[in-house]
């Protein structure tokens, strides 16, 4: 039996992916669930596991290769099995993005708009394949190094002038084996009076990709909005007992506690855990919560995953499993595009509170501020209290605002009775 690797498509504009390493050669047995290669992303690294046993036999794709989303880029295979129809996969050419770069006024496919407002999807009529997304990005950029996001990271964290490094990487990218090799022969240290370099639009494919996502949001989704008050004096009480009490437990955030009541809200309230694709409306079983986790060029948002079957222990656990692998470019393909709802925190800025944008094709996306002591009305009385702002922002193609304020209501009712967050 065959099967097939293929470049995996970790979210809905993702369209190619790069072959960072194989931690498989041929020959290799190979465990389902065991770990055989990292991509690189426009926004991280992701390491793919393989769905079947066997032995890997064939990379269809080289270290450094960019690929289509679908393509097969390596086989697993019974030893004896015959794999002599498959061919190396075909590349996305860099000679091809570096002139549609450096000529952008080169012949292109005509799509019934204006060349110039239709420069992110023109295509080339060449036989060799053209890239479907804008190449201009922070490899391009003039005074730029051209480096990933996660060798970018890495090099900050560990003083490596990027200036001073040759990338091997496709178009001689920098990516993340040539920072280690630095980091390794303990050169290339960057100097202390480095001139920071300006923040520019477009500077990034994260930058981009977060651009195109969120105007393609707010173009086509018609949002509506909800905000309500939550009194989190009660959870905050339940959140420092846990944390003082158990050393052994994980400790629990406001975050932790949020995501927990959005999963038992969702649950009640199923139509905001869906997608809306080619116009229908997709459910889904699991309720995968995604968080916003900032790096250095860009917000992304993975997933917690089935957060209905988990408590708030292991929830605040795979949070902060989640943010430390987002960090170091080693997310799972399923945490990178399988959420279904996304809890966007600006409360650890202070933020009174936060009106995301929702991330397509999810239904919607819960803003959520700073938890701030004030004194409000209780049973007559002024009393102190620890308030919370949050907005729900919600596609009124899926959803209508009634249907929005039982769900906001529904997570205010847990996070006001926190126990009901540890049944």
């Amino acid at each position: 039996m065959i099967s097939e690797v293929v470049m995996p498509q970790m979210g809905a504009d993702m369209e190619e992916g790069t072959v960072v390493r194989w931690l498989k050669q041929p020959g290799d047995a190979v465990e389902r669930g065991e770990i055989i290669a990292e991509i690189e992303t426009d926004k991280a690294n992701v390491e793919i596991e393989a769905f079947d046993s066997g032995t890997f036999r064939k990379t269809l794709a080289s270290e450094g290769d960019t690929v289509s989303v679908g393509t097969v880029i390596a086989l697993i295979t019974d030893a004896d099995e015959d794999i002599s129809q498959y061919q190396p996969a075909t590349t996305i050419s860099s000679d091809t993005q570096a002139a549609a770069t450096a000529a952008p006024s080169a012949p292109k496919a005509r799509t019934g708009a204006d060349d110039e407002t239709e420069a992110d999807t023109a295509t080339t009529t060449s036989s060799t394949p053209a890239p479907s997304r804008p190449t201009a990005s922070i490899e391009t950029t003039p005074g730029r190094v051209r480096a990933s996001p996660v060798a970018r990271k890495l090099a900050q964290e560990n003083g490596i002038d990027l200036t001073q490094l040759a990338g091997t990487g496709p178009d001689g990218r920098i990516v993340r084996r040539d920072i280690e090799a630095a980091i390794e022969s303990g050169v290339a240290r960057s100097a202390p009076t480095a001139r920071p370099q300006p923040i520019t639009t477009g500077q990034s494919k994260m930058r981009q990709t977060i651009a195109r996502r969120m105007s393609q949001s707010k173009r086509e989704a018609p949002h509506y909005y909800i905000t309500v008050e939550i009194d989190m004096t009660d959870a905050e009480r339940l959140r420092r007992q846990l944390n003082e009490a158990a050393e052994d437990y994980p400790r629990v955030s406001v975050n932790d506690l949020i995501v927990k009541a959005c999963a038992g809200a969702l649950a009640r309230h199923p139509i905001f855990n869906t997608s809306l694709v080619e116009g229908a409306i997709q459910a889904h079983e699991q309720i995968n919560v995604c968080i916003a986790i900032a790096l250095d060029d860009g917000l992304i948002a993975p997933a917690i995953l089935d957060c209905a079957n988990k408590n708030l222990g292991q929830i605040a656990e795979a949070s902060r499993s989640l943010a430390e692998r987002a960090k170091s470019g080693s997310l799972k393909p399923e945490e990178y595009s399988g959420g279904t709802f996304t809890v966007s925190n600006l409360g650890m800025f202070n933020v009174e509170s936060l009106v995301a944008i929702i991330q397509p094709p999810q239904t919607a996306i819960l803003g959520v501020g700073a938890v701030r002591a004030m004194p409000i009305v209780r049973d007559g009385k002024i009393e102190p209290a620890e308030m919370m702002k949050v907005a729900l922002s919600a596609d009124h193609r899926v959803t209508d605002g009634a249907q929005g304020a039982q769900l906001l209501n529904e997570i205010r009712r847990l996070l006001e009775n926190p126990a009901a967050l540890l049944v």
